[in-house]
């Protein structure tokens, strides 16, 4: 695998600048794969590249805490539910892991878990260690023992209903084997597809001259995601329970002990799953688990560790996308050595133009590979990528690898550098490196500068406009939004709203083109005008602003509430000195780039045009905030300072947010409660002198109980 730092400049050498830069090229990155991944069960990258992007966002992160977006990766998990099932809100959230990739990464996780529970270095942790299982997680709920619901992780928050799908398989039960079921529980894991199994499958439909999976877990999700039934029921697939989501009871006080009663209820567990109290034994029984590897009849890329005590797991509590008592030890990436056929240049949204490796097809862990994303044009620069190269790459279970490094002992001796375009090949534009006046450094991303003259942008930001996190008409993706931009029947996003009526006029009726006819042009002008009503995230979010993304879109219209009021505060706040600029920074999880980014862009009369023809066209719905839990803090501003002596400042806040409060990082006159610690500077001050509830720890603690 290669280092961290191969990517673009060593971490602890960036600028301001660039670390901002490269962050919002990674949370762009990221959010499109975790589409292809979860949404689309059609990832085109391999797991260890985007593992390196994760990594890479981190460290970043890490150290440039003040540049972390809104729109973080490291708040996000999975995508969005196709829309092609029902959807299910998870009681309890699906999150992801946090990843290990080698031995001193798990003996920091021991560490962080003894610092955090301020455990004595000779007190025992007990860890559980698992095989994580490459397949399509779900959630079974069982009610008075009875399976009643099942769905998909989805994003964590949302999945698709796979219920009667899910009844087919015959290794999961329609009730558990127990006199006495907890009333409701909800059994996790993972659907996976058998080696053999998949091999056999490939081998049927090859003979049916039908389209073949890439890779098991791709199987599993596309058998499960059926909408006949019958084809998942054909399908051999099978489960392993490992966690849990709403309860009203809990077996056991261990995880260990919880993973048992799956097994006597007869739910499918993983028989390789063992217990651990040092690191040493934990590091044997990944290695154990690895070298068993290629025995094992179904896919692996990892082995996943976990915090056994339950009271423990609840003190350390959740980040925003994982747990802090669980992390995933992965696997080193597996490589192998191809041809760089051509380069080939995309454009994007945004108008940046990125490289795409054309590859001599090769097989790589049993999946055929023709494809790698190069990032920019620096980082073909530093590693001397040059077509004909012969190259390195790795991946570690799906599609599309990394180029680890050139072979440059095999260049051909006619072999030239690679000249990046500074011409946008889709509409002729000159595309240019931004640069940072203060620095002097350019930016790592090209772009192109024909704005809304280029097709490519254009068609981009329509696709955007109608993604399943943003307007997401059905009938109308992005194949079809790109015929009619061809066809010059919508350039913006009100004309779609428009359509209906400019094609009754029209002399080329859509219902008379090609692949389209009156029953199928009904059902699209229907679908469009179910989205007139739509909800202010959305909105926010499909206009495309540059460093907007879902999470920064939902804290918006969490905030604000409507869009009259969003509008006004955004507009308001192009004046750098208003009090509407510094309550859009202040509101927790927004940033200044995110923030000076809204503002500029209503700020342009263009906008604001396009914008209001399509706002006329829509009814808004006001943002619908959840119930906040009856606590004496719930819904209340909470700022911590000083030092805390009783608790971790970490465990603190995420004791605040159990309990419905919000935590802020700065003092204003929206805070409820400012708890001030020995030490407490600038801020305690701020609040006196804005008259706000003090309150010390002792206190806060007495009040919430």
């Amino acid at each position: 695998m290669p280092k961290t730092s191969e990517r673009e400049i060593a971490v602890d050498q960036l600028t301001d600048a660039e670390a901002a830069n490269e962050l919002a090229v990674l949370a762009a990155d990221i959010a499109e794969h975790d589409a292809h991944y979860h949404g689309n069960d059609a990832p085109v990258i391999s797991d260890a590249a985007y593992d390196a992007l994760r990594r890479r966002n981190a460290a970043i992160e890490a150290r440039f805490p003040s540049l972390v977006r809104a729109d973080t990766p490291s708040n996000r998990v999975g995508a969005a539910p196709s829309g092609n099932f029902g959807k299910v809100t998870h009681a309890v959230p699906m999150l992801s892991l946090g990843n290990a990739f080698n031995d001193q990464d798990v003996t920091d996780f021991i560490d962080r878990l003894r610092r955090f529970l301020g455990l004595d270095d000779n007190e025992p942790v007990a860890v559980s260690a698992e095989p994580k299982i490459d397949g399509l997680s779900i959630s079974l709920r069982y009610e008075e023992g009875v399976l009643v619901q099942a769905a998909t992780r989805g994003d964590g928050a949302e999945g698709e209903d796979v219920t009667r799908n899910v009844r087919m398989l015959g290794g999961i039960p329609n009730k558990l084997g127990t006199q006495s079921p907890p009333a409701v529980f909800e059994v996790r894991g993972e659907i996976y597809m058998g080696r053999a199994d998949f091999a056999a499958l490939n081998a049927r439909l090859e003979a049916q001259d039908a389209k073949v999976f890439a890779n098991p877990r791709n199987a599993a999700a596309g058998s499960l995601r059926q909408k006949d039934p019958a084809i998942t029921a054909s399908r051999p697939l099978k489960f392993f329970g490992y966690a849990w989501g709403e309860a009203s009871e809990v077996p056991s006080d261990t995880q260990s002990g919880v993973v048992q009663t799956f097994a006597d209820w007869g739910i499918p567990v993983n028989p390789l799953m063992s217990t651990h109290e040092s690191v040493d034994t934990l590091l044997a029984a990944y290695r154990d688990i690895e070298q068993s590897r290629p025995t094992l009849d179904y896919d692996i890329d990892g082995v996943v560790y976990k915090v056994d005590r339950l009271d423990w797991q609840e003190r350390l509590g959740f980040r925003s996308r994982a747990p802090r008592w669980a992390i995933a030890h992965k696997f080193p990436a597996e490589k192998a050595t191809t041809i760089l056929n051509d380069i080939e240049i995309q454009v994007g949204r945004t108008g940046a133009l990125t490289p795409v490796a054309k590859l001599e097809p090769v097989t790589v862990g049993g999946v055929v590979v023709s494809n790698a994303t190069l990032h920019n044009e620096d980082e073909i620069s530093r590693k001397d990528i040059r077509i004909g190269d012969t190259v390195v790459i790795q991946r570690a279970g799906d599609v599309i690898p990394q180029i680890v490094e050139v072979i440059t002992e095999k260049r051909p001796k006619s072999s030239k550098p690679y000249k990046f375009p500074d011409i946008c090949p889709a509409c002729g534009s000159h595309a240019v490196r931004d640069t940072d006046e203060k620095t002097g450094k350019q930016d790592v991303v090209r772009r192109c500068t024909g704005g809304l003259v280029c097709p490519a942008q254009a068609v981009q930001r329509l696709k955007h406009f109608v993604s399943r996190d943003a307007f997401d008409i059905e009938g109308l993706g992005a194949k079809q939004v790109a015929a009619f931009y061809e066809e010059g029947r919508i350039a913006r996003p009100a004309d779609i709203f428009t359509l209906e009526a400019r094609d009754a006029r029209s002399i080329k009726r859509l219902k008379d083109a090609e692949g389209w006819g009156a029953t199928s042009v009904k059902n699209l002008f229907a679908s469009i005008d179910a989205r007139r009503t739509i909800e202010l995230h959305r909105l926010i979010y499909g206009l495309g602003i540059r460093h907007v993304g879902v999470t920064t879109a939902r804290l918006l219209a969490k905030t604000y509430s409507t869009w009259p009021v969003f509008r006004e505060a955004v507009t308001a706040g192009y004046d750098r000195e208003s009090d509407a600029w510094r309550d859009l920074v202040d509101i927790d999880g927004i940033g200044e780039t995110a923030a000076a980014a809204l503002v500029e862009f209503f700020a342009e009369v263009h906008n604001t045009s396009a914008i209001d023809d399509l706002v006329g066209e829509l009814t808004v719905a006001d943002y619908d905030a959840p119930e906040a839990a009856d606590t004496p803090v719930s819904g209340k501003t909470v700022v911590f300072t000083g030092t805390l002596e009783k608790l971790s400042r970490s465990e603190a806040k995420a004791q605040a947010e159990r309990l419905g409060a919000k935590v802020s990082g700065s003092v204003s006159k929206k805070t409820d409660y400012v708890i001030a610690g020995p030490g407490a500077g600038s801020k305690l001050k701020k609040a006196e002198e804005l008259g706000l509830n003090v309150l010390t720890e002792d206190e806060w603690i007495a009040m919430v109980g």
